[in-house]
C-alpha cells in the first residue's frame, strides 16, 4: 500500500505533515499528539474525544439523566428544566464514554444485562468508525478554519477492533491512509505485562468486537460456573483485557505493515519534543526502505 510520503525526505521536507497513531492505551499516543500540539502548528484530533461528544454525547447524557431521575428532588427539577445534566468530557478525561460502555454482570455491584452491555458496544462501534471517517474533514477544518499546516489524529486502542487490515478495499484505513501516515506504537512483552498490571489495578470499560466479546463472555461463565447476574464486573473486564490485548497485537502489526510504519514504544519514550517527533517518524520511513 503507498504511503502519503514516499520516503523520509519526503516526510522531513512536507510543508504539512499529516499523523495518525495507533496501539494499545498506554504506550505514548496522546503523549507523542500533546508534544506535537504544544509546538504550536499542530492540530490535535482526539478520535476518543470526537466519539464522546459529536456522537455519544446524547447517549451519555441520556444515562446520566436516568440515574438522576432515581432521585424524587433531582426528577422534579429535570422535569421543570431547573437543572441541566451533561458530561463533562476531555482530551485528558474520557470517563463519561468509559462509564457509558459499563461492565457486564451483577447489577448490585454495577453491572450491566450483557444484552445491555452489547447495545451500548455497538453504539460505540459506530461511533468509532465515523469519528475515524471525519478525520480528513477536520484536516480541512484544521487548515481551511485555524490555520493549522500540520496534523495528528490521536486514535482509541479500539481502531483495530473496527477494521480489517488484510482487506484493499477497508473503507476506514483506505480514508486515514489517504489523509494520513500511520503510525504504530509497537510495545514488546514488557509492555504488555505492564499494561495489563495497571489495568488489573484499575479495569475499565473497553470497546471489543462482538466476535471476540462473546466468546470471552461464554467462557467466562462456563469456567467460573456462573449465571450473568453473578458476574463481577471488574472481573470480567480483567479476563477480558488480558485475552484482548495479546488478540490484538497481530491485528496492528498488520495495520502496519499493508498501511503505514511502526515505532518502538521504547523510543517513544525517550522522544521529547515535535523535532524529536519529525526524526523518529523519519526513522520509520527509512525502516520500511525509504531511505533515512
Amino acid at each position: 500500500m503507498a504511503l502519503i510520503y514516499d520516503d523520509a525526505a519526503a516526510w522531513r521536507a512536507a510543508p504539512e505533515k499529516r499523523l495518525a497513531f495507533f496501539g494499545m492505551s498506554g504506550l505514548g499516543k496522546t503523549r507523542l499528539s500533546a508534544l506535537l500540539r504544544g509546538a504550536g502548528d499542530w492540530f490535535h484530533y482526539s478520535v476518543d474525544y470526537r466519539i464522546g461528544t459529536a456522537y455519544m454525547g446524547e447517549h451519555i447524557a441520556d444515562n446520566l439523566k436516568l440515574q438522576a431521575m432515581q432521585v424524587p428532588l433531582l426528577a422534579e427539577l429535570l422535569r421543570s428544566d431547573s437543572i441541566y445534566i451533561g458530561s463533562n468530557i476531555t482530551f485528558g478525561n474520557l470517563a463519561p464514554l468509559s462509564t457509558y460502555l459499563g461492565k457486564p454482570g451483577d447489577p448490585s455491584r454495577g453491572g450491566l444485562p450483557f444484552a445491555e452491555y452489547l447495545r451500548r458496544q455497538a453504539l460505540h462501534r459506530r461511533a468509532e468508525i465515523n469519528a475515524l471517517l471525519d478525520t480528513g474533514a477536520f484536516i480541512a477544518r484544521a487548515h481551511d478554519l485555524y490555520g493549522y499546516p500540520h496534523f495528528v489524529a490521536d486514535t482509541g486502542g479500539s481502531i483495530c477492533e473496527v477494521v480489517n487490515p488484510d482487506d484493499p478495499a477497508d473503507e476506514v484505513l483506505t480514508a486515514l491512509s489517504e489523509a494520513t501516515l500511520l503510525v504504530w506504537i509497537e510495545g514488546d512483552d514488557s509492555h504488555t505485562d505492564a499494561l495489563v498490571r495497571r489495568f488489573d489495578e484499575a479495569p475499565k470499560p473497553m470497546y471489543y468486537h462482538p466476535d471476540t466479546l462473546i466468546p470471552l463472555w461464554e467462557e467466562y461463565l462456563r469456567e467460573n460456573n456462573v449465571v450473568e447476574a453473578d458476574v463481577d464486573p471488574d472481573a470480567f473486564v480483567r479476563f477480558a483485557y488480558a485475552r484482548a490485548i495479546r488478540h490484538r497485537e497481530p491485528l496492528y502489526a498488520a495495520m502496519a505493515r499493508n498501511w503505514g510504519v511502526s515505532v518502538a514504544a521504547a523510543d517513544v519514550a525517550t522522544v521529547r519534543d515535535a523535532a524529536d517527533v519529525t526524526e523518529l517518524v523519519a526513522r520509520a520511513l527509512g525502516s520500511r526502505g525509504g531511505g533515512v
